[in-house]
């Protein structure tokens, strides 16, 4: 399961962040060779597919240590008091993250209930746009959560290494 929701993941950001190379080439390209490839709102595109790729990457990083943790103070520590560190670390981001995601909800609904559009000739709804915090927060939110729960239940004292899951 785990290995489906990382290569998942791993291929929506490199979905997102070709097409956003691939719209902000065409910009480029646009403006200097052919003004007739020019997509009118192409940064807007760009912005929103980069945003969108940005969140998703979050969770990534929280599955590879990649976020905010206190990586000089653990290297000090014996590995229990390292456990304990990390366990600290992932009930704060899990705090945060359902808080963040708690808004990301907010500012979805708003946005859907009121119709909320970006004001470029695009009109792209914005609940979709602001529903990349919300996907990301969750995302986190559930790494985190696992990433505690390996701590906590699954965790090899000598190696300071989560054990593999048996199943």
């Amino acid at each position: 399961m785990m290995n489906l929701w990382n290569r998942l993941e791993l291929a929506l950001i490199g979905i997102l962040g070709a097409a956003a190379l691939l719209v902000g080439t065409f910009q480029v390209v646009g403006r200097y060779v052919d003004k007739h490839l020019v997509f009118i709102d192409g940064e807007e595109v760009v912005v929103y597919l980069t945003v969108w790729a940005v969140f998703l990457a979050a969770s990534q990083l929280v599955r590879t240590d990649g976020h905010v943790r206190p990586d000089i103070i653990l290297r000090l520590l014996r590995p229990q008091q390292q456990r304990w560190i990390e366990a600290f670390n992932c009930c704060v981001a899990i705090v945060f993250c359902a808080g963040l995601a708690y808004c990301g909800f907010q500012m979805v609904d708003v946005a859907f209930d009121l119709d909320e559009r970006s004001i470029t000739g695009l009109r792209f709804p914005m609940w979709i746009y602001y529903a990349s915090v919300l996907t990301g927060a969750v995302l986190m939110l559930g790494r985190y959560i696992i990433k505690l729960h390996g701590l906590l239940f699954r965790f090899d004292p000598a190696t300071m290494v989560i054990a593999p899951n048996e199943h």
